[in-house]
């Protein structure tokens, strides 16, 4: 057997692998006779078919499968051997005075290369890395929530601004018939809160659905509705009472703060709202990071440039997917995934360059810390060492799970060689703020 390449340029080349009789006669020849051996054919004993008669039966198609196996084998190991970094995979060049009759066959693959180039993680400006700060306002109002998620609501014959009613939505040409409390403080406009305001029970309120509420979600789960119908929903309904309360807010007391945080965490109302501002940091944090993953991901693409073998990748598409595609389709499935490819190849050069790879250790120790931060999440207490290591065995048994908890492990070393290696600029801003100039 004889494997040689040709290069074409630098991104394309063509294998030809010479295949000799004698590299696959053996093989054929022990699996005929084998057949041989347990073919059991109308006519003849078992065991004593005619050689020649095994051979014009199954012949050909044993001389076929064995040669491809031998050609497969061959191509993947010279690729390993030789580290040839390729795109897609190889593919077979049509022959058409091929001729399986002959003895000795020549088969030729094309190559598409991954190309040579150095990344380029900053462009001229730096890379705005935003840190979200939660507003005064937005710390007293969650002060307010847990106020009210801990208060009482008393009973009131009449309805007056921030009071809460119980009562049921309706309209029958939409079906919508819906058991809810409203917070007045949630309706919109002077003249839907004025229909509210005064309200008893039994009274029945008829209000138009579009701008009922400050926020689109809170009239899906009035309603019970689809989210994409809320947006343009434009109905009359009826809102008819059954109880009006007051909220009595919980006093900003020891009680309270044990009950939030656990006995003694917060003493003050000083120490309530750093919780409240350190939390809501963290959880913007998260938000923040992603906008970045995301600004260095755009800077590394528009700052790295390199070509790729277009004509391979789009015959690549166009032979290897479910369903043969056309060639005007095959291009727009590159053009749709070319930005995605030079990614790929971009990170995976950072992740070699850089020994970043994920060992099975690191992912067994963040699946522990996963684990430990959702059960906090649900107010439970940290397992023990032996069912955390349970618990961590079974998720990793999940190839699904491996795969999940790989990529977020992945990405936030990425996130971490980011921050310690692009050229970043910090900008603290407000949460409004921040949505405004990253989602404009």
């Amino acid at each position: 057997m004889n494997i040689s390449k040709e290069q074409l340029d630098e991104l394309n080349a063509v294998v030809t692998v010479d295949i000799a009789k004698a590299d696959y006669s053996d093989k054929v020849e022990k699996i005929l006779k084998d057949y041989r051996k347990t073919a059991n054919i109308p006519g003849f004993r078992k065991g004593h078919v005619p050689m020649g008669f095994v051979k014009k039966q199954y012949g050909k198609a044993v001389l076929v499968d064995e040669v491809n196996k031998l050609l497969q084998d061959a191509l993947n190991k010279y690729l390993t051997e030789e580290k040839l970094d390729v795109l897609g995979n190889p593919l077979p060049k049509e022959q058409e005075d091929f001729n399986w009759d002959a003895d000795d066959y020549s088969f030729q693959f094309e190559l598409g290369l991954a190309p040579d180039f150095e990344v380029n993680i900053n462009g001229k400006k730096a890379i705005t890395h935003y840190k979200i700060v939660p507003t005064e306002e937005m710390i007293d109002n969650q002060v307010t929530t847990m106020q009210k998620q801990y208060g009482k609501l008393i009973a009131k014959d009449a309805a007056e601004a921030g009071d809460v009613l119980s009562g049921t939505f309706a309209n029958e040409e939409e079906a919508i018939e819906n058991t809810t409390t409203v917070e007045l403080d949630k309706i919109k406009g002077k003249k839907n809160l004025d229909k509210f305001i005064g309200a008893k029970v039994g009274d029945v309120i008829t209000v138009k659905t579009k701008g009922l509420f400050e926020d689109d979600h809170d009239l899906i789960g009035a309603l019970k509705i689809d989210h994409d119908k809320a947006h343009d929903l434009n109905i009359e309904v009826t809102f008819t009472v059954t109880e009006v309360n007051t909220q009595e807010l919980a006093e900003l007391d020891q009680e309270l703060f044990d009950k939030l945080y656990g006995p003694g965490t917060v003493k003050t109302v000083s120490e309530l709202k750093d919780k409240i501002k350190a939390d809501a940091e963290r959880q913007f944090e998260q938000q923040s990071d992603q906008q970045l993953l995301n600004a260095v991901t755009e800077s590394m693409l528009e700052n790295t440039k390199f070509e790729l073998p277009a004509e391979f990748l789009k015959k690549w598409i166009q032979v290897t997917g479910e369903k043969a595609l056309s060639e005007d389709e095959a291009k727009d499935e590159y053009e749709k995934s070319e930005k995605g490819l030079r990614y790929q190849l971009i990170e995976g050069k950072i992740i070699n360059e850089n020994n970043l790879q994920v060992t099975f250790d690191e992912l067994k120790a963040f699946a522990k810390d996963l684990i430990k931060s959702q059960m906090a999440q649900f107010g439970q207490m940290s397992p023990e060492d032996k069912e955390l290591e349970d618990i961590a065995a079974r998720i990793l048994s999940n190839q699904d799970e491996v795969k999940r908890i790989s990529e977020q492990l992945m990405s936030q070393k990425m996130l971490t060689f980011y921050k310690e290696n692009a050229k970043l600029k910090t900008k603290e801003v407000t949460f409004d703020e921040f949505v405004k100039e990253v989602y404009k």
